[in-house]
């Protein structure tokens, strides 16, 4: 069977001419769909001829994945991927599994659930992903081995207090000892509270 190529024509060897209010490939393919028989994958003897083609509107505050201002999203979505600024990217709810809830929509500020259950106030101009973090099993996942770790790329961590005085500032002595001072870096910074802000004294 040889296909009619010349479009001005009408096809006489089965095949379907195309709809003469079509004008572009979408129009084409959108008829085609119309024409097509229940239950079956052939054509049908002629192709109806429906108004132009066009995209029916969607809701984007129903459409996952699509990320939009806090004030336009409903109580009660799943959200993640926050922002906690305007235009500041993503900085809650990013890891895997994990997803926000909109509890209250105020006009200034949106109150959102986290996924820690801490419930925080968030400027109602910062934008959210509609939608669940994909992988939501990754944090039941147990390595079997050391070297699995390695695969990842994390390296053995070593406590200070197994090192030598060379090697770190709480290394060394008999036992286990910092001498006498607080946990510091191996670089001698402080790591729980910071440096010690002495209050000055008032010079008159």
């Amino acid at each position: 069977m040889v296909m009619n190529c010349d479009w001005s024509k009408p096809s006489t060897s089965g095949f379907l001419r195309p709809a003469q209010n079509a004008h572009t490939y979408q129009d084409l393919v959108h008829t085609a769909n119309k024409g097509r028989v229940e239950g079956g994958s052939q054509l049908a003897a002629s192709w109806p001829h429906p108004p132009a083609y066009r995209y029916d509107i969607l809701d984007l505050n129903s459409q996952i994945g699509n990320c939009i201002p806090l004030a336009d999203i409903r109580i009660g979505t799943w959200v993640h991927d926050i922002e906690c600024n305007p235009g500041q990217g993503a900085k809650l709810a990013r890891a895997a599994g994990t997803f926000a809830k909109i509890m209250k929509e105020p006009a200034p500020q949106c109150l959102v659930r986290l996924p820690s259950g801490v419930e925080k106030v968030i400027d109602s101009r910062c934008r959210a992903t509609i939608g669940i973090v994909s992988n939501p099993n990754h944090g039941a996942r147990k390595l079997r081995k050391a070297g699995q770790s390695r695969w990842l790329g994390r390296r053995p961590i070593v406590r200070g207090v197994a090192m030598n005085p060379v090697d770190h500032p709480h290394g060394g002595g008999e036992g286990r000892t910092k001498g006498g001072r607080p946990s510091v870096s191996p670089w001698g910074k402080p790591t729980k509270a910071g440096f010690r802000a002495g209050v000055g004294k008032r010079r008159n």
